[in-house]
């Protein structure tokens, strides 16, 4: 009996298998050059790259995650780097660059380690103890409370947030927008707060106008026209109903034959199709609504139904806009007409208008009573501009989730790092713990560089501040990635969610700690057909 060939291992002769501390090198190495590549994307004097995909299309960000988003990588320990950049948006949203920095840090820290023929266990044992200590200062010790009913002060968070991004020069109007937006789909019920941004605030983009146009609806525009010319454009408190059926006449399930003997017969089959459209528009007439949203078709017949009794149709929607829209005007989504009744009828908009902008048309349903979704609509001078603004914006919407649901801050521009390695350096701890300690100020560090600041001065002159803090509470000093002084962030009120940098610790130990554990790289291949050589293990950092 054939057995299908597995992958197998197989070495040719002149390769030796790549194991122990080559490997571990190797691995720190590629972590130390993704670090490297995105080390001047951090703050607010950082560099934007220009990335090409295959296609010939351009993106131009200082989002960690999207540009490891778009490298290509062959060495395994670099992809586990780009991974961590993933991992820390879909968690938080923000702080992509400052994980892929630390962790590489962490990882070129352990390398004098390992030359002095230090176990890797040792090495990991060290680092899981300073990660506990790293957590437990950052809770205990470093972070302040913030009532979060205080706009003022979570305002300055998420602008701190978005002043390292290329929406920096629009910093109240983003911070505006991500309040408002998380403001209206935050929804309490039995005690849990729940903030889905990703389902219920919708980002769209539309080339054209300013920046200074971009805005929080109170409602949800959907890029829809009506099905007919004749239908009404504008509405004011709509009776608005929502379907997930067709309207037009069922098409068989399966293989459907008719047989048909005379010309009476055929008549008779449009007849009952005719009759079918017509029962599924009076089902529709008789809540009497004012507009049909539906996620499926609407035949010409059903038009002409609906027009007649003065309903306006709009076809094709995506299944999130309709649940974004039931969510906004308090409709209930049916799936057979004949099943409507008046609750689920949603009167909770206040207009129903389409506008045209740039040359397509738009649906708006806003001015909602209680709305629990919205979308944020986003004007810019181009395609490129609008998914930049984009990508920033969606940090800014995280960063007041995340306060929204702890609200917990700790200072910005390096100074929590700096506090912490304090904190660890003063247990007095020789080894692998200290060395997390000194790659903690790589963020200063890094912060100091990227404005052109003398980095050796200006971080002693910080050690020295951190050093000699005496007065209860947090020292709060940190650099100013603006100008690269000395200054007191929570004077100038640069401060960062707790929870945004708990995860980039965390991720990046852990990352670090991973990444030493693995003291060999063997690929399993297929068997070649000829002279059946090894692929060997996946070297080189690009393509």
């Amino acid at each position: 009996m054939y057995a299908p060939q597995q992958p197998i291992l197989i070495l040719s002769k002149n390769t030796k298998m790549d194991s122990g501390r080559k490997v571990q090198l190797d691995n720190i190495n590629a972590g130390k050059y993704i670090a490297d590549l995105i080390r001047t994307c951090l703050g607010p004097r950082a560099m934007m790259k220009m990335l090409m995909d295959p296609m010939g299309g351009i993106v131009m960000t200082n989002d960690g995650n999207a540009i490891l988003r778009e490298i290509t990588v062959k060495h395994p320990a670099a992809k586990s780097m780009i991974e961590i950049a993933r991992t820390q948006d879909e968690e938080v949203g923000d702080g992509t660059t400052s994980v892929i920095v630390l962790a590489g840090e962490i990882l070129a820290e352990a390398e004098q380690f390992l030359k002095q023929q230090i176990h890797p266990t040792v090495i990991i044992r060290a680092y899981r103890e300073a990660l506990e200590d790293m957590i437990r200062i950052l809770q205990d010790e470093v972070s302040i409370e913030v009532d979060r009913t205080d706009r003022a002060k979570l305002a300055d968070v998420v602008k701190s947030c978005v002043g390292t991004k290329f929406i920096g020069r629009w910093g109240d109007l983003a911070v505006k927008i991500a309040l408002d937006a998380v403001e209206t789909v935050t929804l309490t019920e039995n005690g849990r707060t729940e903030i889905d941004i990703k389902k219920y605030a919708k980002v769209e983009k539309v080339p054209g106008g300013s920046i200074d146009d971009s805005c929080v609806l109170r409602g949800i525009m959907l890029n829809k026209d009506v099905t007919h010319p004749k239908m009404r454009r504008y509405i004011e408190k709509p009776r608005i109903v929502l379907l997930d059926c067709p309207l037009e006449y069922k098409k068989g399930e399966s293989q459907t034959n008719v047989e048909i003997v005379g010309d009476q017969d055929f008549t008779k089959l449009l007849q009952i199709e005719e009759e079918h459209v017509a029962r599924l528009c009076e089902d529709i007439i008789a809540v009497k609504p004012d507009i049909v949203f539906t996620e499926k078709g609407v035949s010409d017949l059903a038009q002409h139904f609906l027009l007649k009794a003065g309903i306006t149709a709009i076809r094709r929607l995506r299944k999130t806009d309709n649940n974004r829209l039931a969510r906004a005007c308090g409709a209930t989504i049916v799936n057979r007409t004949e099943e409507l009744t008046e609750k689920d009828v949603g009167t909770g908009a206040g207009l129903f208008e389409i506008k045209k902008l740039g040359d397509e048309y738009f649906c708006f349903v806003t001015e909602c009573a209680d709305p629990k979704a919205c979308t944020i609509l986003l004007r810019g001078a181009s395609k490129d501009v609008l998914n930049e603004t984009e990508r920033n914006l969606q940090d800014a919407l995280h960063v007041a989730r995340n306060l929204m649901l702890e609200p917990k801050l700790v200072a910005g521009g390096g100074a929590v790092e700096m506090a912490v390695s304090q904190a660890l350096t003063s247990k007095q701890i020789q080894g692998p713990y200290r060395a997390v300690a000194q790659a903690l100020e790589i963020i200063p560090r890094t912060l100091a560089q990227n404005c052109g600041a003398n980095t050796i001065r200006t971080l002693t002159a910080l050690r020295a501040k951190h050093a000699s803090h005496s007065t209860a509470g947090p020292c709060t000093w940190g650099i100013d990635g603006e100008t690269g002084q000395l200054a007191d962030m929570q004077e100038r009120n640069i401060l960062e969610p707790l929870s945004v940098k708990l995860q980039v610790y965390k991720t990046a130990v852990e990352t670090a700690i991973l990444l030493l554990r693995i003291d060999d790289i063997v690929s399993g291949t297929k068997k070649r057909s000829g002279d059946g050589a090894a692929q060997g293990p996946t070297g080189g950092m690009g393509e």
